[in-house]
């Protein structure tokens, strides 16, 4: 089932951090600073963006507790944070590592400082072995992404290469609203990261997930029957097209608002249709559709 967008238009800024990893070899090296490049040249135009990419020698863990640490102390809870990480990183059973110049960075010592950012939060782990980092990082109101399904999937990924690409492809955008969403690019890089593996022969090595509710584990495919994936389609990633424009004029601002309010409530009805009547819901939905159709038209005058 498809899920409206509701993604929010309102809220004061969105923080965005990508960390490039250590590579180990100059291929990897110039193919994850490159992503990072490419993502930071993504975001340049977003509406309220505070963009931060640290690549190469600066992405040290003192120099991302830093970051995360003035990010704490500078967002509020009606902003967004978004998190990136792109390289390696290694599982021993115990604690997820994300690999970075001098000592790497712990799942645990990582989800300690994310704790302390009151912006709604989105965890992108684009590396080996992000499987891994899930039990510790998932939390109510944060959403999670892995590249991999486990810490024991431990070679290098190409789901970042597909995450990136999602956010310069308009495919990207599902439902046509102009506003990508973490689980539309999740689910456009999960689509072609199989892809990707099927055309070659290959053995899949690496099986995306993605944890929204705080609980359990990460799935594949998101849906009301396992109630997974309501907060990641509301989380926007990227504004585009025309959506850039009006998120900047007051009078948009207010349509934006109110539409993003009615797309929340048909997407929280969608996911209680189980416990509903139908008759109760179908007349639940026709009113909120309606209602999402006036202000559209509202908005497209």
């Amino acid at each position: 089932m498809l899920l409206c967008a509701a993604a929010g238009f309102l809220h004061a800024d969105t923080y965005y951090l990508t960390i490039a990893g250590l590579g180990g070899e100059q291929e990897y090296e110039q193919r994850f600073t490159g992503w990072a490049s490419e993502l930071d040249k993504s975001l340049q135009n977003e509406p309220g963006a505070k963009i931060t990419t640290l690549s190469g020698p600066q992405a040290t863990r003192a120099a991302i507790t830093a970051k995360l640490t003035e990010i704490a102390k500078a967002s509020k809870p009606d902003d967004h944070f978004v998190l990136m990480l792109i390289g390696h990183g290694s599982f021993d059973e115990s604690d997820y590592k994300f690999n970075v110049p001098g000592p790497d960075l712990t799942a645990t010592e990582l989800a300690s400082l994310l704790d302390k950012i009151p912006a709604q939060q989105a965890v992108i782990d684009m590396t080996s072995a992000s499987g891994g980092a899930t039990p510790v990082l998932q939390r109510p109101k944060r959403v999670v992404v892995t590249a991999t399904k486990s810490g024991t999937e431990k070679n290098a990924v190409v789901f970042t290469r597909y995450f990136v690409e999602a956010l310069r492809d308009p495919a990207a955008d599902a439902d046509k609203n102009e506003v990508i969403t973490v689980l539309e690019a999740f689910r456009y890089a999960e689509g072609k990261t199989a892809k990707f593996y099927e055309e070659l022969k290959r053995l899949a090595t690496e099986h995306a997930l993605i944890e929204d509710t705080g609980k359990g584990d990460g799935v594949k495919a998101p849906s009301p029957d396992n109630g997974q994936g309501i907060l990641a389609q509301r989380f926007a990633l990227l504004h585009t097209g025309s959506a850039v424009t009006m998120a900047k004029d007051p009078e948009k601002l207010k349509l934006l608002k109110a539409k993003e309010d009615l797309e929340q409530k048909i997407d929280e009805l969608k996911y209680r249709k189980a416990s509903l009547a139908v008759n109760e819901y179908r007349t639940q939905l026709t009113k909120l559709l309606l209602d999402l159709a006036k202000t559209q038209e509202a908005l497209d005058k």
